[in-house]
């Protein structure tokens, strides 16, 4: 709704990664929404959509899943980069309202973007999430595309369970289209935990 009312100005990139398990859609952007001179506001938006199918599903077991994020913060520049951040998912399991503290430094070949929220809610999980990017010159068409993400949930009941992602890219940039190899790898449990992963190829494009 916030990107619909106001102007964001931002290339929304896609990235399908066909792995040897599942495949998976994932369109994620975030961006300065932009005043009334054009310039960056202190407001920055994220926004995330992300789809995986896996190939064994059935009627009953290995079901599609899916997330859309999205979080608002304010950015006073006195913070450098620190800003409170509100973030509402809606999982396949459920919505999950969240709040915390967030840094991003955004640079034209080099991003680091994070947050630690906690759900508001009874019993709540505390998330971090963390995302580098860094792409730098190969030569005048050429970059080089890299991006480690890590999602870590942390319950406050010992009862429930951790979960862990961590997502690697490694290829080039060409204009607007990036591709290359990638590893996604899941962990969960308490004590013990159930470990997947799902390698592959992807393909990614700047909209």
């Amino acid at each position: 709704m916030i990107a619909i009312c106001t102007n964001v100005k931002a290339q929304i990139p896609v990235e399908i990664f066909g792995g040897h398990e599942k495949t998976t859609v994932d369109i994620m952007f975030f961006k300065y929404i932009k005043n009334k001179q054009g310039e960056n506001s202190r407001w920055l938006f994220f926004n995330r959509n992300r789809a995986s199918i896996d190939y064994r599903m059935t009627k009953t077991t290995f079901l599609p899943q899916f997330g859309f994020t999205e979080a608002i913060s304010y950015n006073h520049e006195i913070i450098n980069g620190f800003a409170p951040v509100l973030v509402g998912q809606v999982l396949s399991w459920g919505v999950y309202p969240k709040a915390g503290i967030q840094y991003a430094h955004i640079k034209k070949n080099a991003t680091i973007f994070t947050w630690l929220v906690c759900e508001i809610l009874k019993k709540p999980d505390l998330d971090y999430f963390l995302l580098f990017r860094y792409t730098p010159k190969l030569s005048e068409t050429i970059n080089l595309f890299t991006q480690v993400e890590s999602t870590n949930a942390f319950p406050t009941v010992n009862t429930e369970n951790y979960r862990f992602t961590q997502r690697l890219r490694l290829g080039l940039s060409i204009k607007s289209y990036q591709f290359g190899t990638g590893a996604e790898f899941n962990q969960t449990g308490n004590t013990t935990f159930a470990k997947t992963y799902n390698v592959g190829g992807f393909i990614r494009h700047e909209f």
